[in-house]
């Protein structure tokens, strides 16, 4: 039986990371096997990528050479990571996925559907999340979290940049509101993780009877 592919979204500082690892050890509680993996990221590939974007200083950086970058290290991340996993039925949790490319690269830099929606056609094809889970908080909230850190390359962009991309963000809830749950990430931490396992729970219940 193939496995279910769950997808973690938001802004910068609303606990992704932090409830991914604890995603992948109740699932692993539940007795499922679960691969956790990252976007971009999750490959060699994908890693170099991802540190080139994140870190480098690339001023001449176009938002569409840097959709580009996002979807060939998604590729091979589907290609090498993803789909064996998935059909070996495995569970795969991924931070992030092609909806962050619409929220950061097309709501946040403006890359329009003409050039989005033809590269997750071709390199996604039939896969689709089974379950987005969405972290919305203000991005106050986001930026305080973070402010004691150094910033990489998307932590760098100023407020409306963010504004734009949770607005992104709301815009994909309401567009694939079947598989997306919106969790309040500005709440206390174990308030998230107690409506984090609420909606786990009801994914599990429905997956098991597809």
């Amino acid at each position: 039986m193939r496995g279910a592919f769950i997808t973690l979204e938001g802004l910068e500082g609303v606990g992704k990371s932090t409830h991914r690892d604890r995603c992948k050890a109740y699932l692993e509680e539940r007795g499922l096997s679960v691969v956790v993996t990252r976007e971009p990221g999750g490959t060699e590939l994908g890693e170099r990528i991802r540190t080139w974007i994140l870190d480098a200083e690339h001023d001449n950086l176009s938002a569409e050479v840097e959709t580009l970058l996002m979807f060939a290290a998604r590729g091979y991340h589907i290609d090498t990571v993803i789909r064996p996993a998935l059909d070996r039925g495995h569970w795969v949790l991924c931070d992030r996925f092609t909806d962050a490319t619409f929220a950061y690269q097309g709501a946040g830099r403006g890359v329009g559907p003409d050039l989005l929606l033809p590269l997750k056609a071709a390199i996604q094809r039939d896969l689709e999340a089974d379950l987005t889970l969405l972290f919305d908080a203000p991005i106050e909230v986001g930026f305080e979290r973070i402010a004691d850190r150094s910033k990489d390359h998307f932590e760098r962009e100023d407020r409306a940049f963010f504004a734009r991309v949770r607005e992104g963000y709301t815009e994909l809830a309401r567009a694939y509101s079947g598989r997306y749950r919106v969790i309040d990430a500005a709440k206390p931490i174990e308030e998230v993780w107690a409506a984090t396992v609420a909606q786990l729970d009801q994914f599990i219940e429905r997956f098991g009877r597809e």
